[in-house]
């Protein structure tokens, strides 16, 4: 925590908010782009 309030007053609260955000969603992205390539292959699968 301490060394993220110098951060904030460096660069201010906005970006580090949004790069915050943007580590926490990217394992989510990565296991949802995983989930719509098997959809994709099961898809193929059953024609």
């Amino acid at each position: 925590m301490q060394e993220l309030l110098p951060q904030i007053a460096n660069v201010g609260f906005p970006v580090v908010l949004s790069m915050y955000l943007l580590v926490r969603i990217e394992g989510k992205l990565e296991v949802l782009s995983n989930a719509i390539s098997d959809l994709t292959r099961a898809i193929m699968d059953s024609r």
